[in-house]
């Protein structure tokens, strides 16, 4: 699947996962207010676990790397909402 920059992760698992992180991210991008962000952003988490947790995973692979690359800072992304939302 394409990412915005044009590299691939020519993966199947990634393209499923991808579709649904998409959903996700364009939802928390909609919403107001980081309550309502942070509902997705919890949602957003398990999805990049997913990815995470792969097991298909070979670190030899630069589509694995890049996959696991992409969801860590997803994953990040996610945790920086949760925590804001605490601090609100």
């Amino acid at each position: 699947m394409d990412r915005e920059d044009g590299a691939k992760v020519n993966c199947a698992i990634f393209q499923k996962q991808e579709a649904v992180i998409k959903d996700i991210t364009n939802k928390i991008n909609a919403i107001e207010g980081v309550v309502g962000k942070a509902v997705f952003a919890e949602e957003l988490r398990k999805e990049a676990d997913v990815l995470l947790a792969c097991q298909d995973y070979k670190s030899a692979n630069i589509d694995c790397e890049n996959c696991r690359y992409i969801a860590s800072l997803r994953k990040r992304a996610a945790d920086i909402i949760i925590k804001v939302k605490k601090l609100a």
